[in-house]
């Protein structure tokens, strides 16, 4: 799938009213809640009933996808159950697959057939060669959008031209619950620079649960280690101007960038040292670029953009 509509969770309602055009067209539902993965690792009951609460919250708008692994989609459709007995309203749904995506998929579509309450519309998983990036096209790419997930270490042009010809999408990895888990600013830049030249849409996952790169704690623990993580502000201003004709030395400073007056959100643009992106800009770059990232966490992501100053 290229150029995508984004998830379906419009507000019109004085909170989302009071969001500028500019903020509303970058981060338009863009938090796929990953609850029930590491560093947050709830149980399922707890993840299905917080996401059921951040549906009706005012910030609902900027909420993405429930993710959950298709090995737990019958404790997930338990829960669900529990919680709506008469179904809510569908909620929209990314499942990770495994390595027989075949039979992954068969279970997917038997969930979407049994009409639980929650539809599968993405698939998510990972590869380390082309030729499982054309299986997860062969069996998937028909009935679901896909997005692949490839190791940023060694140059993934490879994988990104493999991703194009079958028509599936491409993920990276930003992080992780331990500090060598994120990749180098080059290695996220030539990413987005292979996607971007090929017309890839890709998104991001682990580690953005800020929106602006600093040390934060790596896990929830109060001893925790601390290290440094990217900004999911920095990242899809970085995505956006590359695909507007940045340079990727440009793309790798405002990875890197840690002032948070250094961005700056006008009513109908997004700026950072001087680049400025309107909002017809930035709506393209979600529909076409980046299109959303996963976290564990849907309030920090949101809390730390109001204590920023950048939500009313």
């Amino acid at each position: 799938m290229r150029c995508g509509e984004l998830p379906r969770h419009d507000r019109d309602d004085e909170a989302v009213e009071a969001v500028t055009t500019a903020l509303r067209a970058l981060l338009h539902g863009v938090v796929d809640y990953a609850g029930l993965y590491p560093p947050a690792a709830l149980d399922m009951a707890t993840a299905v009933r917080e996401y059921d609460h951040y549906r009706t919250s005012p910030d609902a708008w900027m909420l993405g996808r429930f993710i959950v692994s298709i090995g737990r989609l019958d404790e997930f459709a338990a829960a669900l159950r529990e919680l709506h007995p008469t179904g809510p309203a569908e909620w929209p749904i990314a499942a990770l697959y495994g390595a027989d995506i075949a039979a992954d998929v068969r279970r997917a579509q038997e969930f979407n057939d049994a009409g639980a309450g929650a539809r599968i519309d993405t698939l998510e998983g990972r590869a380390t060669s082309d030729d499982e990036i054309i299986a997860a096209a062969a069996h998937a790419a028909e009935a679901f959008t896909v997005f692949v997930e490839f190791p940023l270490r060694d140059d993934p042009a490879p994988f990104v031209e493999t991703a194009r010809r079958s028509g599936v999408n491409a993920k990276m990895r930003t992080g992780g619950v331990t500090a060598d888990a994120f990749p180098p600013a080059t290695e996220v830049v030539r990413f987005m620079r292979r996607c971007v030249d090929a017309g890839v849409l890709f998104k991001a996952t682990a580690g953005l649960h800020h929106p602006i790169r600093a040390q934060y704690r790596l896990t929830y623990a109060e001893d925790a280690p601390r290290g440094m993580m990217y900004g999911y502000l920095n990242v899809f201003m970085a995505a956006a101007l590359i695909a507007n004709g940045a340079s990727d030395d440009d793309a790798r400073s405002v990875l890197e960038e840690r002032e948070a007056n250094a961005f700056e959100i006008f009513d109908e643009a997004f700026a950072w040292r001087g680049f400025r992106l309107d909002a017809a800009a930035l709506k393209t770059t979600r529909h076409c670029v980046i299109s959303s990232f996963g976290s564990c966490s849907f309030r920090e992501p949101v809390d730390d953009l109001q204590s920023l100053g950048f939500l009313p």
